[in-house]
């Protein structure tokens, strides 16, 4: 006969008397309800009239401690083994309304009385960001959990988890029972409002971690939810504290947690609770209501539901008699007009927090239309007085049929008590100038300007060349490029946009536009033109290449002041490329910045005519045309674009610019670009 199988019994059997020997106190005490009860209670745990202990409240997002107020040794020195322990403990976690949800409770056994530093609805108030998963903790918990985090790996929003040091559990399942004449579990729901037992036992020896859930009515199921084989012993130091941790919910209708009775012991097991005795939890619903009430109410109900009938009626008819007035003429463009009411709506009420800025006429509002939940920009303008409403529609429809992938798409117009609203597709990123100054978060790349470049060119050719009408645009900015979620480039704002037909020259209107980017010859005409639209183009194209606004008064040294001179100065000297943004640092195609700069230079000649068309443009961009060799002697003589294109007010910062174009450099310009216009 081997002798293994006894000696592996006498083993266990001295093991199980060490064990019970090393224990100096085999600590045992119960709590039938908590009224004079001696417990260490911290942040929001109370104890109520009738005895409750109420771990937390429905206060926002603070945290609530219970614990039992003496250390317990849980092993005989700090570097032996675990004792084995047994606690019972009945609990209730009451929604303040049925339906809503919160964060549940944990029982734990930890080093310290208050765990959290910081209260998060996440961790029970057992860690925080900083402590959760930190091996140093020594923190035991089991969570009744009726919330679920994906980042923690919660099962569902109703379990039971056995936690160590983590709130990601070591074993987890959903909140249920097995009754003892049965062989199924049965679900149970933690945030009922109902009364429910729990046992939580550990087997020294067997190093076994047994968690038994029960309703309130049942007896101790004899098998538990959850059976976690682990050693304790590296958790726990020699003494530890048990209690309740819990944080109450981020909202304000939240979750009360309770605890009813306790019973908790050492080296044994603990006492079972007399149920009877118990306190009662709070009444859930409301009170039974008196015979005058239930008289009185229906009553009132039709008393009130004849005011609201009639204020409805009186609403429908003030809606009708003052129905929005729709003029003959404008019925051709029904497609085109939206409802007042709609877009009010659509951007609440015109409130600040959707105001996206202010353009050349008016205030622009971010909205989301309630009919389809498409995203817009509405438009308020100033209209003036000395136009014509129909007129203003009319060219304001006319611009509307404009079709273009770099244009920002006009979706209609809205008219009521002489207000004007233009309606455009709103764009995510907004304006290109936030990517360029005042620090911006994220800054273009060389591809990502020239692709800007590229689609802004391709809407002014677009509008000068390719519409059935020519479309002056009159204030090309970066402020009115507008970048969608790609970051593609569209011109948008046509506020100051004219409209002539082909072949015919535009009258002379008062001079609209925006300083550093008006033409020589539009500020002594007052005339705008599409060559008008190339100089700004140019400034558009130095802006984005350097970086920089076209007039930066505080530039050092004051000869710099105005972009076009500096980039002037720049590649007279010999390296062009010196005015390039300095924030992309090397990381850009050489060839395509210069190609950019000397275009931008050009764009910028203060002779009209030598000034490229917005085909021509494109085909220097696209490289399907090379760029002119601007001459040497001819630029330094005439200064491109300077002298009196610089707007009034800034006279004092224009002796640095010639007045003169170089015949020569004319002559040449006039041959190389005769054939693209």
């Amino acid at each position: 006969m081997s002798l293994k199988p006894v000696t592996a019994v006498v083993a266990y059997f001295f093991v199980h008397i060490a064990v019970g020997a090393a224990a100096s106190d085999d600590v045992g005490f119960i709590y039938q309800g908590f009224q004079s009860s001696n417990l260490s209670l911290d942040g929001l745990a109370t104890v109520t009239k009738n005895g409750l202990l109420r771990v937390t409240n429905s206060t926002i997002l603070q945290t609530g401690y219970a614990f039992y107020p003496n250390p317990i040794n849980f092993k005989a020195t700090s570097n032996s083994s675990a004792f084995s322990f047994s606690t019972q403990f009945v609990f209730a976690i009451v929604p303040d309304v049925p339906g809503v949800t919160g964060t549940g409770m944990a029982f734990a056994i930890a080093p310290r009385r208050k765990l959290a530093k910081v209260p998060s609805y996440l961790f029970l108030g057992l860690f925080d960001t900083n402590t959760n998963g930190n091996q140093t903790n020594h923190v035991f918990a089991v969570e009744l959990d009726i919330y679920q985090d994906q980042e923690i790996e919660d099962i569902n929003d109703n379990h039971v988890g056995i936690d160590i040091n983590s709130m990601i559990s070591k074993a987890s399942a959903p909140a249920s029972y097995q009754a003892n004449n049965k062989s199924s579990f049965d679900n149970l729901t933690l945030i009922s409002g109902q009364s429910m037992q729990l046992w939580v036992e550990y087997d020294g020896v067997d190093r076994r971690i047994d968690v038994t859930l029960a309703p309130i009515e049942a007896a101790k199921p004899h098998t538990p939810l959850l059976s976690l084989k682990y050693d304790l012993s590296p958790i726990f130091q020699q003494t530890m504290y048990v209690g309740f941790s819990a944080v109450s919910s981020p909202i304000a209708t939240g979750i009360t947690n309770f605890i009813l009775g306790w019973s908790f012991r050492m080296n044994g097991v603990a006492q079972a609770l007399d149920l009877s005795r118990l306190p009662k939890l709070p009444r859930i619903g409301h009170k039974k209501v008196s015979k005058i009430f239930t008289v009185g109410l229906p009553l009132i109900f039709v008393l009130m539901l004849i005011i609201l009938t009639s204020g409805v009626a009186y609403y429908l008819w003030r809606k009708w008699k003052f129905a929005e007035v729709l003029e003959e003429w404008e019925l051709a463009y029904g497609p085109h007009r939206f409802k007042y009411k709609d877009l009010y709506i659509a951007t609440k009420g015109f409130r600040e927090k959707e105001l996206l800025g202010e353009g050349g006429f008016g205030r622009v509002y971010k909205g989301i239309l309630t009919t389809n939940k498409v995203e817009v920009a509405v438009k308020k303008v100033s209209h003036q007085a000395r136009q014509g409403m129909r007129e203003f529609v009319a060219e304001i429809i006319s611009i509307g049929r404009l079709r273009n992938r770099n244009l920002v798409p006009f979706l209609g117009y809205c008219r009521r008590k002489g207000e004007l609203l233009l309606v455009y597709e709103f764009m995510p990123n907004g304006s290109l100038d936030k990517f360029l100054y005042n620090q911006p978060k994220y800054i273009l790349n060389w591809s990502q300007r020239l692709r800007v470049i590229k689609g802004v060119a391709s809407g002014l050719f677009y509008l000068h060349e390719e519409w059935e009408q020519v479309v002056i645009h009159r204030d090309v900015k970066a402020s009115n490029v507008l970048l969608d979620a790609e970051l593609n480039g569209r011109l948008g704002d046509f506020g100051l946009a004219r409209l002539y037909d082909h072949g015919t020259m535009p009258q002379s209107t008062h001079v609209a536009g925006s300083l550093g980017y008006l033409a020589p010859e539009h500020n002594r005409t007052g005339r705008a033109t599409t060559s008008t639209d190339v100089y700004a183009f140019g400034a558009f194209l130095l802006e984005v290449a350097c970086g920089r606004r076209p007039i930066e008064p505080r530039a050092e040294p004051p000869e710099n002041i105005v972009l076009v001179d500096w980039v002037f100065s720049c590649w007279k000297a010999g390296n062009v490329l010196q005015a390039v943004d300095q924030r992309l640092r090397t990381e850009y195609v050489k060839e395509e910045a210069e190609l950019v700069l000397k275009l931008g230079l050009l764009c910028s000649h203060i002779e009209p005519k030598i000034r490229p068309s917005m085909r021509q443009v494109l085909l220097y961009l696209e490289g399907s045309v090379a760029l002119p060799e601007l001459s040497s002697l001819a630029m330094g003589v005439s200064a491109v674009g300077l002298g009196p294109a610089h707007p009034a007010g800034f006279k004092d910062i224009t002796s640095s610019f010639a007045t003169s174009i170089d015949k020569s450099f004319s002559l040449v310009a006039d041959s190389v670009l005769s054939g693209g216009r």
